[in-house]
């Protein structure tokens, strides 16, 4: 690990200006520490924010406010969020192992890097790692990759199952910088494509700080969370899919889907949802969704396996949901 300057921040802005003079963010680090022991990011002044009051889960405006330092476990043991939203309660703990949840936060969860092997293998190039330098994993041996939102410069997988919950359940980010505080709303705002720039990864400008994630009213329905990985342990998903479906006598009245391990963001295709709205679950119309959903999928050599995942697990949860 590189020497790095650090600065534990008492107040917001003590912490936006260090981050303005080009510091890194750290609260949990459950991400961050790893990647700086390798020497995948070797940031030279490190800001930590575990100090500020950014810890509190609070009713808002009929939804609920999530300070961005709420850990992963309080989050998901919280009991309005397992009664008015178990479907993000179910990603969390699906997400990671006991140990990190107590420290991982709701903030850092959003901003955590990928998990692509050549990221992390210094000796192979990497657009996200080192800008320009090529993408390795084109071309290369590709399986948790992927195959939605990619470019030529990048087919990283977004990993975080967390983001992939607050993504059906049209959660707004709670940002504030040194001109006051905005909100970013849906998370397609707040994570950008890879394009030719897979190294800027959100919207953040310097000194930015995510406060809180902020759920609006819920909407009822049955909730789940399905997630295929390599082992039943500890791992990130192959695929994954959030959903809140209201149905009755077999017809979706209002449906909304969210996909991890299949985008280089949480994936939503609100396409999808719209054609479903009022038609009855059939294997056909499961056939129909699932083939909207990937028809802009770029499904590179070693990835082909994940369409039909992709159509399985859409199956299930369709089928489980009108039951």
């Amino acid at each position: 690990m590189k020497p790095f300057d650090y600065t534990r921040a008492d107040d917001l802005q003590t912490a936006q200006r260090a981050l303005h003079e080009g510091g890194t963010v750290i609260a949990g680090g459950t991400n961050l520490i790893d990647l700086m022991k390798l020497e995948v990011m070797t940031p030279g002044a490190v800001v930590d924010i575990s100090r500020l009051d950014l810890n509190d889960i609070r009713d808002h405006d009929g939804g609920l406010y999530i300070g961005a330092m709420v850990t992963n476990s309080d989050l998901a043991a919280d009991l309005r969020v397992r009664r008015d939203y178990p479907v993000l309660s179910r990603a969390l703990l699906a997400g990671a192992s006991g140990q990190l949840r107590n420290k991982a936060t709701t903030g850092g969860n959003l901003l955590q890097r990928t998990r692509c092997p050549y990221f992390y293998d210094r000796d192979t190039s990497c657009n996200k790692r080192t800008p320009g330098s090529g993408c390795a994993a084109i071309g290369g041996e590709l399986r948790n990759h992927a195959i939605l939102g990619t470019s030529d410069d990048c087919v990283a997988l977004h990993p975080s199952d967390m983001a992939v919950a607050l993504r059906v359940l049209d959660a707004q980010v709670e940002i504030e910088s040194l001109d006051g505080t905005r909100h970013l709303r849906p998370l397609d705002d707040f994570y950008r494509l890879p394009g030719t720039t897979p190294h800027i990864e959100t919207s953040l400008e310097p000194g930015d700080i995510i406060t809180a994630v902020v759920l609006p009213k819920p909407t009822g329905g049955q909730q789940s969370y399905r997630k295929i990985r390599d082992r039943a342990s500890y791992a990130f998903a192959l695929v994954s899919i959030a959903s809140v479906i209201n149905a009755r006598d077999g017809k979706i009245e209002n449906i909304a889907l969210a996909f991890g391990g299949i985008g280089a963001r949480p994936w939503r295709d609100t396409r999808v949802e719209d054609m479903m709205r009022g038609q009855t679950v059939d294997d056909q119309l499961i056939q129909k969704a699932g083939d909207l959903l990937l028809s802009d999928a770029r499904l590179l050599e070693g990835l082909e396996f994940k369409a039909d995942l992709v159509h399985r697990l859409l199956s299930s949860t369709l089928t489980e949901a009108v039951q």
